[in-house]
């Protein structure tokens, strides 16, 4: 599989399927392999880009390199080396903060967004209520309680096995290297005042980082955003509930 070299880092990527392009930019508990429910679902009919972060997966960087300012930067270097001009993105939790930096930095090559379970860097007095309270809570939080809810967990231990061994093969730094360095950035409202691009905010009722008012206030904020909450679900609703969210996704996409 491809790998691109991109300001200190080895980036890992696949494509799958043909059709208009579509990438999927993962959380801090993913990987490619995490969208394992997604690929076969939109490969049907579209080129779909999946890809590791720096320090994430297959792909490595310098220690000194391992900073969330390059996100925005390593997407642009993948669509290149694969031959991609335009995209639409679905990004999910740590992978917001590629989403709405390369929103900005490249608007002509983004022509929908999705987010999922982020403020992707979105500065409000309710992303940063929220972002304190899950900094101060995490270090006692079990991964699991994070990432999925207690109802999937009880429903379905394989899945929820199976996404922590995902999550377990991603290199033990990242996470607590990564995490606190979200907070540097910060994308005031004003920034997107403009915006013209289609955006989908999707929420869980039951998210552990972002409740659902918060990205709800986020969406009434950005001209062309809307916002959906699904009932019952965590953080992960792409792994939860793949066939609501693939299809929520789908019809937003068109």
């Amino acid at each position: 599989m491809p790998v691109v070299s991109h300001e200190g880092a080895e980036l890992y990527y696949e494509v799958h399927g043909e059709g208009p392009a579509i990438a999927f930019a993962h959380g801090s508990g993913g990987n490619t392999l995490i969208w394992w429910q997604q690929v076969p679902h939109f490969a049907k009919s579209r080129r779909v880009l999946v890809y590791d972060h720096r320090g994430w997966g297959r792909s490595r960087c310098a220690p000194d390199a391992l900073h969330p300012r390059h996100f925005a930067g390593d997407l642009a270097a993948i669509l290149d080396h694969a031959g991609i001009d335009k995209i639409d993105l679905v990004c999910q939790s740590m992978g917001g903060w590629t989403g709405l930096p390369f929103a900005l930095a490249h608007p002509g090559r983004l022509q929908r967004l999705v987010l999922c379970g982020t403020s992707g860097g979105f500065d409000t007095p309710l992303t940063a209520a929220d972002r304190a309270r899950t900094m101060a809570l995490w270090p006692s939080t079990p991964i699991a309680d994070m990432v999925l809810s207690r109802g999937f967990q009880l429903r379905d231990p394989a899945r929820t096995h199976l996404y922590l061994r995902i999550a377990g093969l991603n290199p033990p730094e990242s996470v607590p290297t990564v995490r606190p360095l979200l907070a540097t950035i910060r994308i005031a409202p004003e920034a997107l005042a403009g915006n013209r691009m289609p955006m989908l905010l999707l929420s869980g009722d039951e998210d552990w980082f972002f409740k659902p008012e918060t990205i709800a206030d986020m969406a009434r904020r950005i001209p062309n955003a809307r916002s959906t909450c699904l009932a019952g679900v965590g953080h992960s609703s792409y792994f939860e509930v793949p066939q609501d969210f693939n299809r929520i996704v789908g019809e937003f996409l068109g």
